[in-house]
């Protein structure tokens, strides 16, 4: 059983909650992977509909739409990219903390021998881009806000080890025993009037 969901945001649009770290955002297959935040949120408010996912490694802001309607609404928002998100990572590695933003475009597909992994495909990969800006040095990592302008699968975490910095924790793409973790958390999600935010709990 993992840890309770925190309920930041319920209005009669949507519900948003912060997801923790190792708990799934929808069913997976199995009997065992039926918890997850959906079927959590859905307890509550059983209209309540997922628009978005993280993956289970990874915490932070998660939005469900209340019903059919609302749910095309959020997708659709999301796919003209009028949604705002940010991420706090902690990655290998030091990273030049020189106040600017920078930017990874490297196309990605499913690395389907390899499922789930994603991996970079300059012939067949969709296009992706991700910005990142690094905060603080941290006993020989880097502390990193991350935008991502696409949301492709597993995006952040390939492209911060294509950049050669892979996101301390990651079991599919670097070390998973260099932290108790993934350290990935959602902290910031903006979307019309709603913004919603979550300190890293790293």
């Amino acid at each position: 059983m993992s840890e309770e969901l925190d309920w930041l945001h319920v209005d009669e649009t949507c519900v948003v909650v912060d997801k923790p770290a190792g708990l799934l955002s929808v069913p997976g297959r199995g009997e065992d992977k039926q918890d997850c935040a959906a079927a959590r949120v859905q307890q509550r408010y059983p209209e309540a509909l997922i628009v978005h996912r993280l993956d289970q490694a990874t915490s932070g802001l998660l939005l469900f739409a209340r019903g059919a309607e609302m749910q095309r609404h959020y997708s659709y928002e999301f796919m003209q990219r009028r949604v705002h998100k940010r991420y706090v990572a902690v990655v290998e590695g030091l990273l030049p903390l020189d106040g600017n933003w920078h930017e990874i475009a490297l196309p990605l597909i499913a690395d389907w021998p390899n499922r789930p992994k994603q991996k970079i495909d300059h012939e067949q990969g969709k296009p992706s881009l991700t910005r990142w800006l690094a905060l603080a040095h941290e006993a020989g990592r880097t502390r990193v806000e991350l935008e991502p302008v696409t949301g492709r699968s597993h995006q952040l975490r390939v492209h911060l080890m294509a950049l050669g910095h892979p996101i301390a924790g990651d079991a599919l793409y670097g070390d998973a025993s260099s932290a108790a973790r993934l350290l990935l958390h959602a902290c910031e999600l903006s979307i019309g009037a709603l913004s919603v935010t979550s300190p890293a709990p790293f």
